[in-house]
């Protein structure tokens, strides 16, 4: 396969479905198990499919089914278009890829998988509850947890430069191949807005978007969750109006003055770029920043590290994007889809998966966490260590528990950073926090 140059961020903004892209077609020949598509994310890593495509050969050979694997691009939407279209028509492949949102949205077109996924959790141990919350909508499974695309937006930072001007040493906090150390303690978010103020001030101000991209809102959304600010609960009613919203809105808006003042028109390229240039001390991203900058800046990829979020009153969190592979009801051969989805979540495959993605994936069994391909990134050696979780810090969803379509619709019109803006423009927090709320009884009559 052709390498690619596409970074992570040409594909993770997603628009609205259309149904009118065509769906894939069948293979038309038959073995003796019968004809198997799959439409897969295309994955930016070149080894990503390649690993994926392994793995799937050899079930499909040695059960004798004649196998298709279609790669499609977020770039342009086409796999998002081609999810629409589907679902539309009654009619495509087998096996669909989902991103975050997605399994509640089309779980009347989805095959339940409550049976297989009672043997893979009794084999592989739990996920997260921010992955049961997405892919068992009314409490049934619709969709099996996948493991290649799979991410969290944890920090990244310039390790020597948050040592040279705010005096934190995150490697002995987070140390190669090691878990937490007690110092870790100290990572809060008191201390981090303390240590913003310096790096602002030396000339590396942390780049932390806030416009109405999706990683403004995961930061954001796992720093709520870090001091128990929700604008609706798990009943859906409405909770913007609360003292620990109005501690976390006063946190923002003194942190605003000591990030980039372009900060609210970055789009999901911008903090990439800032860290990679040499010019900020610390992003939340995976490692798709410190992928780009070894082959583009290997002076700075030398010199990232990354690392745990900050921890806030109620915790340390860190927002997960996952993907799911599902059946499509109308699948004309759902038995072996079904075995071949608990092909791929075997330990076996989860770790050629994680190899051949050189790390950007993150399993969502948390057993799986002690592969070594983590610790044997570089440069520097270990530097992507502490990228699973370790600790204390807990992957989440942002605006969880919330009723998926409500979360769905403040995540994607990102009412958060919206706030965070008003604020930044002058308006005072209780008009900011009317405005909110207005908008949060709109999504529920939606």
């Amino acid at each position: 396969m052709a390498k690619r140059k596409m970074s992570r961020r040409q594909f993770v903004g997603r628009t609205a479905a259309a149904a009118s892209l065509m769906a894939a077609p069948f293979v038309r020949t038959a073995g003796a198990a019968g004809s198997l598509s799959l439409a897969l994310w295309d994955h930016w890593v070149p080894g990503g499919n390649t690993a994926m495509s392994e793995i799937c050969q050899a079930w499909a050979d040695k059960e004798k089914v004649n196998l298709q694997i279609d790669y499609l691009s977020t770039q342009g939407n086409k796999l998002y278009l081609t999810i629409a279209a589907e679902a539309l028509a009654k009619s495509g492949h087998d096996i669909m890829d989902f991103s975050a949102w997605e399994p509640p949205h089309y779980e009347a077109s989805l095959e339940p998988l409550d049976d297989i996924m009672g043997e893979v959790l009794s084999r592989n141990g739990p996920v997260s509850p921010a992955i049961e919350y997405l892919a068992k909508p009314k409490g049934k499974w619709v969709v099996v947890p996948g493991i290649r695309g799979t991410l969290c937006l944890t920090a990244c930072s310039r390790f020597d430069l948050i040592k040279e001007h705010a005096g934190i040493d995150l490697l002995a906090m987070f140390p190669a191949r090691g878990e937490p150390s007690k110092a870790a303690e100290a990572w809060t978010w008191d201390n981090f807005l303390i240590a913003a103020e310096k790096c602002h001030k030396a000339g590396y101000p942390f780049g932390l978007p806030l416009g109405g991209t999706t990683d403004s809102v995961d930061w954001i959304g796992a720093f709520f969750r870090a001091f128990g600010a929700e604008l609706v609960n798990e009943q859906g009613e409405i909770t913007a109006k609360s003292d620990a919203m109005r501690q976390a809105l006063d946190y923002l808006h003194r942190l605003s003055a000591f990030l980039p003042p372009d900060a609210s028109a970055w789009d999901n390229a911008s903090n990439n770029k800032w860290l990679v240039a040499g010019k900020g001390a610390l992003i939340f991203n995976p490692p798709s920043a410190w992928a780009v900058a070894k082959r583009d800046a290997p002076q700075v990829a030398e010199k990232l590290w990354t690392h745990a979020m900050p921890k806030g009153p109620k915790g340390r969190f860190v927002s997960v994007l996952p993907r799911f592979q599902g059946i499509w009801n109308f699948s004309k051969n759902k038995a072996a889809a079904k075995a071949l989805l608990q092909h791929v979540s075997t330990r076996e495959a989860a770790a050629k998966l994680v190899e051949g993605g050189q790390g950007y994936d993150l399993p969502p069994f948390v057993k799986f966490n002690d592969f070594k391909t983590w610790d044997e990134q570089q440069p520097p050696k270990g530097t992507l260590s502490h990228y699973p979780n370790k600790g204390d810090q807990v992957s989440i969803v942002p605006f969880a528990p919330a009723p998926p379509g409500v979360a769905q619709q403040i995540y994607t019109q990102a009412l958060a950073s919206k706030m965070v803006v008003r604020m930044m423009k002058g308006e005072p927090m209780p008009k900011t926090l009317d405005w909110a709320v207005a908008e949060l009884e709109g999504f529920n009559r939606n």
